[in-house]
C-alpha cells in the first residue's frame, strides 16, 4: 500500500510532467512558489483537515506570508499589484492542492477588488491596506434564501437613520462569514424602485473574526457536501446598526452595479478552481495508472484509459485558455461578462468530468477517502453552482451573443 502523500497528490514527476505546458507559458515567480507551497505544505495535510472538516489556520497563515491576500491590491496600498491572469493561475495551483482555499480568498479578493474600484479615497484607505495583509478579511453577502440568480428579487433592505442605517434581512451560502472581519452586503435601500436594481446599494460591515453574534447580526454555519474546512453561513440581520461612511462609493442605488461586476471576477475565480480540481484529478489518474495493473499490464496501457486521459488533458488545457482569456479580458477594463461566463461554464463542468473520469479510473478506490479523487467527485459540483448556476452562464452568454 502506498503512503498518503501518495494518494493525495500522485507522483512529484507525473504530476510536473503532466503540468509542463504552464511552466512554458512563463510562469512567473509568484505562481512559482505558490506551487510549491501547495506540494510542500497543502497535498499533505489536505485530506486530514479535510475529514475532520477543520479550519486550516496554519495553510491561511502561509498564504498571509506569500502575500496572497494582497495579491491584486495595488502597490501603494500594500499589496502585490499583480494582475488578474496572474490570480487565476494563483487560484489554479491553490485549487489543485485543496479547493477551499481559493474559496478563502474569493470572497476577499472580490471586495478589495470593489472598494478599489468603486470605494471613496477614505474607503480604500480605511480598509484596503489592512486587507492587503491578510490583518482583516473580507466575505461577500448576496444570495438570499429566496433570491440567488435573480439578485433584483432580495428583500435585506437598510432604512437611513441619520448617520446610520439600520440592516434587516437574511442572507445565505455566504463563505468565510464567520472568520471575516468584513461583510460586503448587496441589499435594498429604495424598495420601491423601478426598475428594482436601481434601489440596491452595497454595504460593508465591519464585525469581530470568530464571533457569530452581536446584537442584530447571527451567522449560523451550513452543512455541505463537500468544499470542507471553510465556513459556509447563513447570516441574518435584525435591525444592525451600520455607519452611513460604510456605503460603498457613497452613493445610494450603484449595489448591483458594483456586485455584477464583481461577480465577473468571482466567476473568474470560480473557472480557475476548475482548472486546479481537474488538474489535481488527471495527476493522480496518471499516477494510479501507472501503478495499477490489470490483466497482466498497468492499466495505462489499456487503450480505454488513454482515450480518457487524452480527453482530460485537453479539455483542461482548453479550459484553461478560456481562464486566463477571460481574466486579461477583465484586466483590460472591458465588459467581460460574456469570457467570464464561458470560461465559469466550460471549466466548470471540466472539473465535474475529470472527477468523474479519475473516480472511473480508480475504480473502488476512487469511492475511498483514502485516495484525493474522492474528494474532488465531492467538491467538482460546487462549481457549476457557485457564482451563477451554469444554466444561468448560459443565458449570459446566449443574451450576449444575441446583443451583436
Amino acid at each position: 500500500m502506498r503512503d498518503e502523500a501518495e494518494h493525495e497528490g500522485g507522483n512529484e514527476a507525473v504530476g510536473l510532467g503532466a503540468r509542463r505546458c504552464r511552466d512554458a507559458e512563463g510562469v512567473n515567480e509568484v505562481v512559482q512558489a505558490v506551487r510549491e507551497f501547495v506540494d510542500r505544505e497543502v497535498i499533505p495535510v489536505a485530506r486530514g483537515l479535510e475529514a475532520a472538516d477543520e479550519y486550516p489556520a496554519e495553510l491561511v497563515d502561509g498564504m498571509r506570508q506569500l502575500g496572497l491576500f494582497g495579491v491584486t491590491i495595488p502597490e501603494r496600498f500594500g499589496g502585490l499589484g499583480l494582475d488578474l491572469e496572474t490570480y487565476a493561475l494563483i487560484n489554479e495551483e491553490l485549487s489543485r492542492g485543496w479547493m477551499s482555499l481559493s474559496g478563502i480568498l474569493n470572497g476577499h479578493f472580490v471586495t478589495a477588488w470593489m472598494i478599489e474600484t468603486f470605494g471613496t479615497a477614505e474607503q480604500q484607505k480605511r480598509w484596503l491596506p489592512r486587507m492587503a495583509t491578510g490583518e482583516i478579511r473580507a466575505a461577500f453577502a448576496m444570495t438570499e434564501p429566496h433570491a440567488g440568480s435573480d439578485l433584483q428579487a432580495i428583500r435585506t433592505r437598510a432604512e437611513r437613520a441619520g448617520d446610520e442605517y439600520a440592516v434587516t434581512g437574511e442572507k445565505t451560502w455566504i463563505t468565510n462569514a464567520l472568520r471575516a472581519e468584513l461583510l460586503t452586503v448587496l441589499l435594498k435601500t429604495d424598495p420601491g424602485a423601478d426598475p428594482p436594481h436601481r434601489g440596491t446599494s452595497t454595504l460593508i460591515v465591519e464585525k469581530e473574526a470568530g464571533r457569530g453574534a452581536l446584537p442584530g447580526l447571527a451567522i449560523a454555519p451550513l452543512d455541505k457536501l463537500g468544499y470542507k474546512g471553510l465556513e459556509t453561513c447563513s447570516v441574518a440581520f435584525d435591525g444592525l446598526r451600520v455607519p452611513a461612511a460604510n456605503l460603498l462609493g457613497g452613493e445610494e442605488g450603484s449595489g448591483f452595479r458594483q456586485f455584477m461586476a464583481g461577480i465577473e471576477l468571482g466567476r473568474v475565480n470560480i473557472a480557475a478552481r476548475g482548472v486546479g480540481v481537474a488538474q489535481a484529478a488527471l495527476d493522480a489518474s496518471l499516477s494510479y495508472a501507472r501503478d495499477r495493473e490489470a490483466f497482466g499490464k498497468p492499466i495505462a496501457e489499456h487503450q480505454a484509459i488513454q482515450l480518457k486521459l487524452a480527453r482530460m488533458a485537453t479539455t483542461i488545457e482548453a479550459a484553461r485558455q478560456l481562464t486566463l482569456h477571460a481574466a486579461r479580458r477583465k484586466q483590460s477594463g472591458e465588459r467581460a461578462d460574456l469570457e467570464a461566463g464561458m470560461a465559469k461554464l466550460f471549466a466548470s463542468e471540466v472539473a465535474l468530468e475529470c472527477a468523474t473520469e479519475a473516480m472511473r479510473i480508480h475504480g473502488g478506490y476512487g469511492y475511498s477517502p483514502e485516495y484525493v479523487v474522492e474528494r474532488l467527485y465531492r467538491d467538482a459540483p460546487l462549481l457549476v453552482i457557485g457564482e451563477g448556476t451554469n444554466e444561468i452562464q448560459q443565458l449570459v452568454i446566449a443574451r450576449r451573443l444575441l446583443e451583436s
